[in-house]
């Protein structure tokens, strides 16, 4: 399993925290807050798309 640096978990209500970490070959990641030993790794930019639409309410269904 590779390196990961974990950011400050975001939450967008008490029930709905993740967090975006990095890897030393610039994977990114991303896992709920208190799971990360099970997390979804792709590009950055896939994963700021995601979390951008999520935020757009384009996704919220995923929450």
């Amino acid at each position: 399993m590779p390196d990961i640096t974990w950011e400050q978990p975001f939450c967008q209500d008490a029930s709905n925290c993740f967090r975006i970490g990095t890897d030393e070959e610039g994977n990114a990641h991303i896992a709920v807050a208190g799971s990360e030993e099970h997390h979804i790794t792709d590009s950055v930019e896939a994963l700021r798309t995601l979390i951008r639409d999520i935020k757009a309410g384009k996704a919220d269904h995923l929450l």
